[in-house]
């Protein structure tokens, strides 16, 4: 019900010419999200999402994040939760059928890396910082991070699911992505 994982997609456009290039393997990745409704704590995941990186740790002026999540795709195992999810109150799918990140900025942090970029969500646009760590091994690579977002800032929880009486306005994002080489 509440958006965690905000992004579920990574789309990293290729637009530097020296850049690495990375095609991320969906079925091996994950994107998930974690919130707390009535005192209980639930986790879900994105299972639509495409991603591509384009990042050379050497040339991170270069680097380019696009993430896009099928919002519709969020599932926890809960029926009603899962069923509540792309509705008008919670998500709206309908009206916002994906979440995408853009990148600004990449740059290393004290943990490993940070994307400064955008996430739109329920037609909302924001900035964010995104940490992740990154091992590269040849020409496979995998990308983790989390970020702590707040629904009620994407508008995300409507009615009397807007405050978080309910369901908390913490949320949390997670991912696990693997790559290989494109290039």
């Amino acid at each position: 019900m509440k958006f965690s994982a905000a992004f579920a997609a990574f789309v990293l456009a290729a637009s530097a010419a020296d850049a690495a290039d990375w095609k991320v393997a969906p079925g091996e990745s994950a994107l998930t999200f974690s919130g707390t409704q009535t005192g209980e704590k639930f986790a879900a995941k994105f299972s639509r999402f495409d991603a591509q990186i384009v990042l050379d740790p050497d040339k991170l002026d270069e680097a380019k994040i696009v993430v896009t999540v099928d919002i519709a795709s969020a599932v926890t195992g809960d029926k009603q939760r899962d069923a509540a999810m792309p509705s008008k109150e919670w998500f709206d799918a309908a009206r916002f059928p994906q979440a995408r990140f853009e990148s600004r900025k990449v740059s290393r942090a004290a943990n490993g890396y940070e994307a400064l970029g955008d996430l739109t969500l329920h037609g909302v646009t924001k900035e964010i910082r995104l940490p992740f760590t990154l091992a590269i091994d040849g020409r496979k690579a995998q990308a983790k991070g989390h970020v702590d977002l707040k629904r009620d800032v994407f508008g995300v929880g409507q009615g009397e699911w807007a405050t978080g009486e309910w369901v908390a306005l913490e949320v949390g994002v997670d991912f696990d992505l693997k790559a290989e080489r494109a290039d």
